[in-house]
């Protein structure tokens, strides 16, 4: 099967399929091979959910013209989350080790205890748990998750392109 052939409702449910394969490879690695994640990894993990949820709506939907844009800019909206939140992961697992921030209470508690604005700005200023470095096929969680949120977005913009112009 051909990618440029794919209409969009095959290439949101692909976006789809592709997110919750990395949620269920996340908790995989979470339960399986011991990763604990960090605030930083639970926020990359919601910007996939909240991609996935607008894939498989627009997926099922389909609309047709300017509709698609709709959820194109939906599931952009999450990956520039995700991009942002992933960025911010990977410096702080740049810093030298005298620069990293103490580790502080994990995201459940930070959810409970302070506001949403507070608990962001707690959460992006980091902490040492975000720091730690854990590579798969040689590069950081965080460098995968970028990757799969640029190319995610791209495969939302590159089918609805494609087929509002036919």
């Amino acid at each position: 099967m051909n990618p440029r052939s794919w209409s969009y409702r095959t290439g949101f449910l692909l976006g789809f399929v592709a997110c919750s394969g990395l949620l269920a490879f996340a908790l995989y690695a979470q339960y399986a091979l011991g990763m604990s994640p960090c605030p930083l990894c639970v926020l990359q993990r919601i910007a996939f959910l909240f991609m996935a949820l607008f894939f498989l709506i627009g997926g099922v939907h389909a609309p047709g013209g300017s509709g698609r844009w709709v959820y194109t800019g939906l599931v952009g909206l999450g990956a520039l989350g995700g991009i942002a939140t992933a960025g911010r992961h990977l410096w702080l697992q740049s810093l030298p080790p005298d620069l990293v921030p103490s580790c502080g209470p994990g995201i459940g508690y930070l959810f409970d205890a302070f506001p949403l604005a507070t608990m962001l700005h707690k959460v992006f200023t980091g902490s040492g748990e975000c720091a730690t470095v854990e590579p798969i096929l040689g590069l950081p969680m965080p460098a995968w998750t970028l990757i799969w949120f640029i190319t995610l977005a791209a495969l939302a913009v590159a089918v609805s392109l494609r087929r509002s112009r036919a």
